[in-house]
């Protein structure tokens, strides 16, 4: 009896521990199970902010001088969370191709918008429609300049045209208002209203915020009219140049001290005490200012155009002067806007966003800030060629991280698109995820050898010539076509102000000849053909030369 108690006792035991054995591992098996259906990785949000002609120089993450004296705290957020890109380059600097590329992923002879006037191909695949294919919630606010309505957006409210700084025209679903106000603020307040209120808060989003600012005719916000009136930036060393060896930027309309209309671009008055502006061919930027913001705009400048006319100046010293004056602008016109990028993070952050939020900020191309006397952009040397971009991604960018990769705008959509687990969708682009490089998992060298730009847009507006060309990290080469036919060379380790063309220099002729084959391989691939060659009727050219020395009037000597 007692063995049979003995045995009885024995196998309850067995049974306990092999109940205790089998549930650890159905416990570690459904630990497991649980482990792997959570560890499918949440789509990030995306938020894309792109000012209008914001130069790398006055971001002063990038360290320029000129930033130095007029910081931009809020932008420097973002590469101190994030990434700072230290060689990011565009296709083609003028603002409405830039879009189109940064929409389609494809150069401008692919997407079919190769300069401004053109129109815009909404029905071809872009990026806003891929990311509503995976399931994103889409909205761009503010510039849109690629004319007709933005399609792949559930929501939009872009400003009408080129748009103006004081109550601005907005089309949304296809009725414009004119909403009283600074541009600036508006797309801000817009953005963060349709973050707060009308996003489907159940699926991701991608948003556009899209600023006029810093555009022509740099008009700073009026609490910021007078920031910089005691600061006196420093002009370039370049800023008087004969441009040796650069015919085409001989025959330009670009220069500060030239070509800037006095009233429109400078806001200067034609005599001490009187606020009437001078020469302002286009007079609807300040027209349509109410009554109570031109008279603050009035008081903010008067003291200071009085002081101009009782200095008399001339020639080189007015020169000078011009140069400080849309310094001060410009840079005045950008607080508002690093402002406003504070106020977007700084929602992010309240709201437990920031995380899971890929943010950017860039600008459709560089800007020239009186590099060789020049303002706007359209060349493929540096200032206007290469832009600014800070990315940040706490979930996979390092913080304060930099990178001397060569990156361009063509590879904003497929950047995207990989994040969003979409890279089959980027099968018909052209430029490459930069998600190696944000993440440090390929070396800066290894990721592009070589760029390729063309700028199309001649005649027009300051009568930069049609050119293309490839760039290294070292060396640039370049066709001005058209009405000319001249190539440049330069040495950027040895010339990184581009003012020594080294075409015909024989030191230079082995480097010359390998980016000549390079040249002709990277157009093969990317398609180009001869109709990206087209030159304008000689008599439009003659014609338009005309019309602008008639727009600009007789400048101030």
């Amino acid at each position: 009896m007692k063995s049979v108690l003995k045995k009885n006792n024995f196998m309850k035991k067995l049974l306990s521990v092999l109940l205790i054995i089998s549930a650890f591992y159905s416990c570690k098996t459904e630990t497991k199970n649980t482990e792997i259906t959570e560890a499918k990785p949440e789509k990030p949000n995306i938020i894309f902010i792109m000012s209008d002609d914001h130069a790398f120089q006055a971001i002063s993450a990038y360290g320029h001088p000129v930033s130095q004296l007029a910081p931009t705290p809020n932008i420097d957020r973002i590469a101190q969370n994030g990434m700072r890109m230290d060689r990011a380059y565009v296709t083609n600097s003028i603002c409405g191709p830039s879009r189109a590329v940064i929409l389609t992923g494809k150069h401008s002879h692919i997407n079919g918008f190769r300069q401004n006037g053109d129109r815009f191909d909404g029905d071809q695949p872009t990026l806003p429609k891929k990311l509503q294919e995976l399931g994103y919630t889409t909205a761009i606010l503010g510039k849109w300049h690629l004319h007709g309505y933005p399609q792949g957006f559930d929501h939009w409210k872009i400003i009408k045209d080129q748009g103006n700084y004081y109550n601005p025209d907005f089309i949304e679903a296809g009725d414009t208002t004119r909403i009283e106000g600074y541009a600036t603020d508006i797309i801000t307040e817009d953005a963060i209203s349709w973050l707060e209120q009308q996003r489907d808060t159940t699926k991701p989003f991608f948003m556009m915020v899209h600023h006029k600012a810093p555009h022509r005719n740099w008009m700073p916000a009026l609490r910021y009219a007078n920031k910089y009136d005691s600061i006196n930036f420093p002009l370039p060393e370049t800023y008087f140049t004969d441009h040796e060896g650069s015919q085409a930027s001989k025959e330009q309309l670009q220069t500060i001290y030239e070509d800037m209309y006095e009233g429109h671009d400078l806001k200067m008055t034609k005599k001490l005490g009187s606020s009437e502006l001078a020469h302002n061919p286009w007079t609807t930027d300040f027209e349509r200012m109410t009554a109570e913001q031109r008279a603050a705009w009035d008081t903010a400048y008067q003291a200071k155009n009085d002081a101009f006319h009782k200095a008399d100046l001339h020639g080189k010293a007015l020169a000078e002067w011009k140069g400080q004056r849309y310094l001060r602008d410009y840079m005045a016109t950008i607080a508002a806007v690093d402002e406003g990028v504070g106020n977007i993070l700084d929602y992010l952050e309240a709201n437990n966003l920031d995380e899971n939020t890929i943010v950017v900020y860039t600008s459709d191309q560089g800007f020239y800030l009186g590099e060789k006397g020049f303002f706007d952009k359209r060349y493929m040397y540096e200032e206007s060629y290469r832009t600014p971009l800070l990315i940040q991604y706490p979930k996979a960018i390092k913080a304060g991280s930099q990178s001397e990769a060569l990156v361009q705008n063509l590879d904003f959509a497929q950047t995207f698109l990989d994040y969003a687990e979409g890279n089959n969708l980027a099968a018909d682009m052209q430029g490459q995820s930069l998600r190696p490089v944000l993440e440090q998992q390929v070396a800066d060298d290894d990721f592009r050898e070589v760029l390729y730009y063309h700028y199309y847009d001649f005649p027009a507006f300051h009568m930069v010539k049609k050119h293309y060309g490839i760039s290294t990290k070292r060396y640039k080469l370049m066709h001005f076509y058209d009405d000319i036919d001249t190539w440049e060379f330069y040495d950027l380790e040895s010339d990184p102000q581009e003012i020594q063309n080294k075409i015909d220099d024989p030191a230079y002729a082995n480097v010359i000849e390998r980016l000549h084959k390079k040249l002709d391989s990277v157009q093969e691939v990317y398609g180009v053909t001869q109709k990206e060659f087209e030159q304008a009727p000689a008599a439009r050219v003659t014609r338009e030369y005309k019309n602008f020395e008639r727009l600009r009037g007789t400048p101030m000597q």
